[in-house]
């Protein structure tokens, strides 16, 4: 049977690109049954019906996913945060940059409006904290057109996902991305075709080499995770982590914590690690209300 890539799911139907031919497929039952729903980037085995359409079979195993949005072995999350209007915020950054890491899928950090970066402003010392912990950081303007070329690079030959807060500039970068678009300010939600009134659903399309899911965004930034997948979802948490002397250590209050002996050291930045102790304290009293 042959194989493909789910690129788009839409009221029950799953469009399954195969060489350079797509398949509109539904899932075998089976998969309700073991209450298992196929995922857009899910790489699948299906049986051809007739010449344009098929049923999935199988789907063999995701290197990683997303809850919302509902998408699958994704390389990369582009995290759109502007420098002014919104105000840059390291307690959102963070709560995506945990959040992503926790799904194994690697964050790139984009800020926007960097023209508006004094010499003397703060956000020069956050960028290099980030940039210190090994976080990939790309500074675009539109004003001045730097960083560009730069920002296309980063797609080509990968599957991302965008994301940010509304206002930070996400249609900026996809014209980026693709100057054919010509967005306007504000009209993210038609950046890849859809409308304010379309049905919103899940889609990879190609730009630049590379395939970027277009998606209604992150709906939520409930922290669904455990506390210890929390303790080690940041990248060089999970890292020292090794060196601490408890096995399943959730930095807080535990003695001889290799992470928190980075933070006293200046390894990592105090305000990341305040950021981490308010989300696990968010995931303790979640788990406490159920």
């Amino acid at each position: 049977m042959p194989e493909g890539k789910i690129i788009k799911a839409l009221s029950g139907f799953y469009y399954v690109q195969s060489d350079e031919m797509i398949y509109e497929c539904r899932a075998r039952g089976k998969f309700r049954n073991i209450d298992f729903k196929p995922l857009v980037g899910d790489e699948v085995v299906f049986q051809i019906e007739n010449k344009t359409a098929g049923y999935i079979m199988e789907v063999k195993e995701r290197r990683n996913f997303l809850v919302r949005p509902p998408i699958s072995n994704i390389d990369q999350a582009i995290i759109v945060v502007s420098a002014k209007e919104p105000d840059f915020s390291t307690l959102l950054l963070d709560k995506f940059l945990l959040l992503i890491e926790s799904s194994k899928i690697k964050p790139v950090i984009c800020i926007t409006k960097a023209d508006l970066i004094d010499s003397d402003d703060p956000l020069l010392k956050d960028i290099e904290n980030y940039r210190k912990s090994g976080y990939e950081i790309h500074l675009l303007s539109a004003k001045d057109e730097s960083g560009l070329e730069e920002i296309q690079e980063v797609f080509k030959g990968k599957e991302s996902v965008i994301t940010g807060q509304s206002g930070v500039g996400k249609s900026t970068l996809l014209n980026a991305l693709n100057i054919h678009l010509n967005l306007e300010t504000s009209e993210i939600s038609k950046a890849l075709g859809r409308g304010r009134h379309t049905t919103r659903h899940v889609e990879l399309v190609k730009i630049l080499g590379g395939l970027v899911a277009d998606t209604p965004g992150f709906s939520s930034l409930e922290l669904e995770m455990s506390k210890e997948e929390a303790a080690t979802a940041y990248h060089d948490f999970a890292e020292l982590s090794a060196q601490c002397k408890f096995r399943e250590c959730l930095h807080d209050s535990e003695p001889h914590c290799r992470v928190k002996e980075a933070v006293e050291a200046g390894e990592i930045a105090q305000s990341r690690y305040q950021h981490y102790l308010q989300f696990l304290n968010e995931i303790k009293n979640r788990k406490e209300k159920y």
